[in-house]
């Protein structure tokens, strides 16, 4: 189940396939990062020494097959691992408690919170706690970034709006027992990097993103996403 979400409250309850009815639900296009001048950056490159290899005989080589084979049956000891159960919906890899941020908030202070909890986007909610938006920090001009010269004017300009101002919205959101195929859908579709994961009435209870997807592909139990 997905819904869209904007400042004025619910604004589609249904699956995947319709949400390109709404007109705001459109894909993102992603604005080009602020560039430095190069010139004025210097490159400074460490040269540590090699130290000269000591007298004495080459440690001897070590089997590592004979290892791994030693570790596995060490293991056998311990029983039978138990069986790992197929990741399918959004509630098995999304995260739980995630940040979210205040559309009156300023957006170098939002850059600088995403960048503290070494997040790339958060759900923007109301005061009542519901999600009216999207803040990407690819959307974001911090203070720490200034472009070439003649645009620093407008960079610090951008920097101090509200989130309201640069925030995706309104926005998909998607329950926690969606299947996960359907999120990866809409994540193609919107070209966003994730979606807010709430209730219908637009209460966050996590968030899921390509991040944790691809680590759900990668880690143990597998995804399963074809069964």
């Amino acid at each position: 189940m997905f819904f869209v979400f904007g400042p004025s409250g619910q604004m589609y309850r249904g699956g995947p396939e319709n949400l390109a009815q709404i007109s705001a639900v459109r894909r993102t296009q992603r604005p080009q990062a602020l560039r430095t001048r190069a010139a004025d950056v210097e490159t400074f490159v460490l040269e540590v020494p090699t130290p000269a290899p000591s007298p004495g005989p080459a440690p001897a080589a070590v089997n590592l097959r004979s290892q791994d084979a030693v570790s596995a049956y060490a293991q056998t000891v311990h029983g039978p691992a138990q069986p790992r159960q197929p990741l399918s919906r959004v509630r098995d890899v999304m995260t739980a408690n995630a940040l979210a941020v205040q559309p009156d908030t300023i957006v170098n202070n939002a850059w600088q919170t995403l960048a503290e909890h070494g997040v790339a986007q958060a759900p923007v909610v109301d005061p009542q706690g519901r999600v009216v938006g999207l803040l990407l920090r690819a959307d974001m001009a911090p203070l720490d970034l200034l472009p070439e010269p003649g645009h620093i004017k407008d960079a610090i300009a951008l920097a101090r709006r509200p989130v309201s101002a640069v925030m995706v919205s309104p926005v998909p959101t998607v329950a926690p027992d969606t299947d996960l195929r359907r999120v990866a859908t809409v994540l193609l579709e919107t070209g966003l990097p994730g979606l807010p994961v709430t209730d219908e009435y637009g209460m966050p209870v996590g968030f899921i993103s390509r991040t944790d997807i691809l680590r759900a592909v990668a880690a143990d139990p597998p995804l399963d996403l074809w069964s």
